[in-house]
């Protein structure tokens, strides 16, 4: 079988099983079975090999624990304290409810990795009490979606974890990495919400005062603590990210159960419940596609595609925006873990063709698909948020692009300015980003 006629068959019926709504993670399985029987050459057999192959990954155990730590937080009352301190910090900004969405969005991602667990835990919290405050309905679903997304750019993140493990990329150098970015599109967001607020006049909070703030920042410094000794002790090569992740969830159940007191049987169940149900989701999309960039690399597609983007002659620059562009095109269809797999290792040749360091690499790509998060038909934070809204997903669109517009302007800037965003892992630990 000829690398055309695998390519015509593998994407055929991966797209037309998701047509007929088939989730993504049978899909992209199914379709690498007609490969495996018309092939003389393979079996059957492939499909579990690889896919077990995939599970069995000491880097991937770090998913679970990551979603773990963040369902302690949620039932331990943690998110209710960072919500406090958020309060004080820019609860007076116009637009103060959704200004508190954002900054909290940005404490949890230091904490959880997880957008999808983000658009659920916020979703709940802030879009019926904006609502109530007199927000319009499209305007809190829209930032409480977009505002999700920080949690896979701002480390730890799930995604740099699988993106380490499969591209052989510093998770270390990642995750220091997403930090300028993250934080970036954090201010972009929140300038966002400033001028929807000026301009449909949303209600303010009073200024706190310097007491409450410290009262409140004393309070939650021990949560914030968390994302400090995932990467600390990562950087500094105390510990792996598995490992990080591991120490990331005794120090958060010591937290809840002991420190705070608010974790019971009842909420540790619920908790551990939770991170069963999506870190199966997470994981089975990694052994299917796995077994579906295997195929893809046993027919030597991404090296046909290297060497037809190579005759184009794009460089750097225009390198950056070709995988920009790819990966926001699949982000739209495709779940980002196994795009991360499946198209980032075809991309990876041409990046490393154009000299691009792979951090950078690395960043265009997470960031990008990012973006796919929310936009439709995929989008799982927008659908989730409008889930919790009950309303229909054409009725936020409008607000979504205007909200996601000064978020592309901060993926150009990544691309353009490629010293810029590798300066801070240069810096701080030189040995993961050279």
């Amino acid at each position: 079988m000829s690398a055309a006629q695998a390519s015509l068959i593998l994407f055929g019926t991966f797209f037309g099983l998701m047509f007929l709504r088939v989730p993504i993670a049978f899909a992209l399985g199914l379709a690498c079975v007609p490969i495996l029987l018309l092939e003389e050459r393979l079996s059957p057999m492939v499909l579990f090999n690889e896919t077990y192959t995939a599970y069995n990954s000491f880097i991937l155990l770090a998913v679970p624990f990551f979603l773990l730590t963040a369902n302690l937080m949620n039932a331990g009352g943690i998110t209710d304290r960072m919500l406090k301190l958020s309060r004080t910090m820019v609860g007076h900004l116009p637009g103060g409810l959704a200004q508190m969405n954002v900054v909290l969005s940005i404490f949890f991602a230091g904490i959880s990795g997880s957008s999808t667990a983000d658009a659920a835990s916020q979703g709940k919290l802030f879009i019926p009490a904006q609502v109530k405050e007199g927000y319009d309905v499209s305007f809190s679903v829209a930032i409480t979606a977009v505002s999700a997304v920080l949690a896979v750019i701002i480390p730890p993140s799930i995604l740099m974890i699988v993106w380490g493990g499969v591209m052989t990329t510093s998770i270390g150098a990642l995750f220091i990495a997403g930090i300028l970015p993250g934080l970036l599109i954090g201010g972009v967001q929140m300038a966002t919400v400033h001028a929807y607020a000026k301009r449909r006049g949303y209600p303010t909070y009073a200024r706190a005062t310097l007491n409450e703030f410290l009262r409140a920042a004393a309070v939650s410094i021990p949560a914030m603590m968390t994302p400090v000794i995932i990467i600390g002790g990562k950087i500094f090569g105390w510990f792996t990210a598995t490992e990080s992740a591991a120490i990331a969830v005794l120090y958060s159940l010591a937290l809840s159960a002991v420190f705070y007191r608010e974790l019971g049987r009842r909420q540790l169940y619920d908790a551990l419940l939770e991170t069963g149900k999506l870190a199966a989701i997470a994981l089975f999309c990694v052994g299917t596609a796995s077994t579906f960039g295997w195929l893809l690399a046993y027919y030597q597609i991404p090296k046909i595609l290297l060497d037809t983007v190579s005759s184009w002659h794009l460089g750097l620059v225009g390198t950056g925006f070709l995988v920009a562009g790819v990966f926001l095109i699949v982000g739209c269809f495709l779940d980002a873990i196994p795009a991360i797999i499946i198209v980032g290792t075809i991309l990876q040749p041409i990046a490393k063709a154009a000299a691009m360091h792979p951090v950078h690499f690395a960043l265009i790509g997470i960031v990008s698909l990012a973006f796919g998060l929310v936009t439709p038909p995929y989008g799982l934070c927008l659908l989730i948020s409008c889930a919790v809204a009950k309303v229909k997903l054409k009725a936020v669109l409008k607000d979504v692009i205007i909200m996601l517009l000064p978020m592309l302007a901060v993926l150009i800037l990544i691309i353009l300015f490629p010293k810029l965003f590798l300066a801070l892992p240069r810096w701080w630990a030189p040995d993961f980003a050279e």
